[in-house]
């Protein structure tokens, strides 16, 4: 099969969809592969690089785009890329369509079949494409956070675990899935006085066991997060529902009783956000402002430390990436029933249920797809 590695072209993206390891491993087993030119300049990763691996460096991506069968990307399609696909070709990226109807019809009508990485699951539940963003994402809220926290930046001039005889910050985490989990570890490490709210009582035994007397467990409810909230200097946004649009859990209300210059870092903005007043930022303009509470709403968080992010993701993604290659999608979907929960459109449909929901469009069971292998 040709698989095709275009360059990323949102707002301060540098990272690439695969790297020289990962085409080297991919050209072994027969496949070409064409990536353009520069692709890999956030990762330092040369032309020479992916050529030495085995790949044919396109000049545009409108090359790349128009040779390849299989598209291996990081982020959703921008409006111009939607523009390239075709009918049949496959895209295999971050699509996270729940939170934007408009990408979600636009890729539909290319008439595309969209993979998305994060709403591939594993035996256990777990989401194996997410996870390694997800821990990456963790980490980095905690570092921004607390950098928020700095008084230059909009915060309250608070250092994150504080000194001998002076009180480090309260931070709350709000879900305690991969995300919170790396967010608790990366907090405690720095001592600060960490809280975690989740609605599964096996999940906090586990980070109780995992994180012993150092980390506070709480049980979220309603009354919960009003109390925990009112008091935390920086909160992490770290909820998920996969597929789903995040659920607004910090209501405007709520907002206007958290400390004067405390911080919100949502890492749930790539599904729409868990605070009312969140909307997507850059790296470029990262933190807004509202009711004196800083926002950090990234909506590419792990594009901050592109070596990290696609070194983990290419780890995670390479072996789903031969399966589609070697098999066919349609094949390698109905042989793969994980795969197959991947599948958010096909031929111009959307195959996804919670993001037909999302978007107020009709779903397409996803048995066209094991009818047409």
């Amino acid at each position: 099969m040709k698989i095709g590695v275009p360059k990323e072209i949102k707002a301060n993206e540098y990272r690439v969809g695969m790297t020289p390891g990962g085409v080297r491993e991919l050209v072994s087993h027969g496949h070409q592969l064409v990536v353009e030119t520069g692709a890999g300049h956030g990762i330092n990763a040369s032309d020479e690089h992916y050529r030495q691996a085995g790949a044919e460096i396109a000049a545009s991506a409108a090359a790349v785009f128009a040779a390849a069968e299989l598209i291996v990307k990081v982020k959703e399609p921008q409006p111009v890329e939607c523009g390239m696909l075709r009918p049949g070709q496959v895209l295999f990226t971050y699509l996270h369509l729940a939170a934007d109807a408009k990408l979600t019809h636009a890729l539909a009508a290319t008439g595309a079949t969209g993979i998305a990485y994060e709403t591939v699951t594993a035996d256990d539940g777990s989401l194996p494409l997410l996870a390694p963003m997800s821990e990456v994402a963790g980490r980095l809220s905690i570092q921004a956070g607390a950098r928020c926290l700095e008084r230059e930046a909009g915060g309250a001039g608070m250092l994150l675990g504080g000194v001998p005889g002076v009180a480090p910050a309260e931070v709350l985490v709000i879900g305690g899935g991969v995300v919170g989990t790396n967010a608790i570890q990366m907090a405690l490490g720095l001592e600060a006085r960490v809280t975690v709210l989740d609605k599964s009582l096996p999940r906090l035994r586990d980070l109780e066991a995992r994180f012993g007397g150092q980390l506070n467990t709480i049980f979220a409810t309603r009354d919960a997060l009003e109390h925990h909230l009112a008091r935390a200097d920086l909160v992490v946004g770290a909820v998920l529902v996969p597929g789903a649009a995040a659920p607004k859990l910090i209501s405007r209300e709520l907002l206007k009783r958290m400390k004067p210059r405390s911080v919100i870092v949502d890492v749930a903005i790539d599904q729409g956000g868990c605070a009312e007043t969140s909307r997507p930022t850059t790296h470029a303009e990262p933190t807004f402002v509202v009711d004196d509470v800083v926002h950090y709403c990234v909506a590419n968080m792990p594009g901050a430390v592109p070596r990290t992010s696609t070194y983990a993701l290419t780890n995670a993604t390479l072996p789903y990436v031969l399966r589609i290659a070697d098999l066919g999608a349609v094949r390698a979907m109905a042989d793969d029933r994980h795969l197959r929960n991947g599948l958010n459109v096909y031929d111009g449909k959307i195959t996804h249920e919670v993001v037909a929901a999302a978007v107020g469009a009709q779903y397409a069971p996803i048995e066209l797809v094991r009818s047409a292998a």
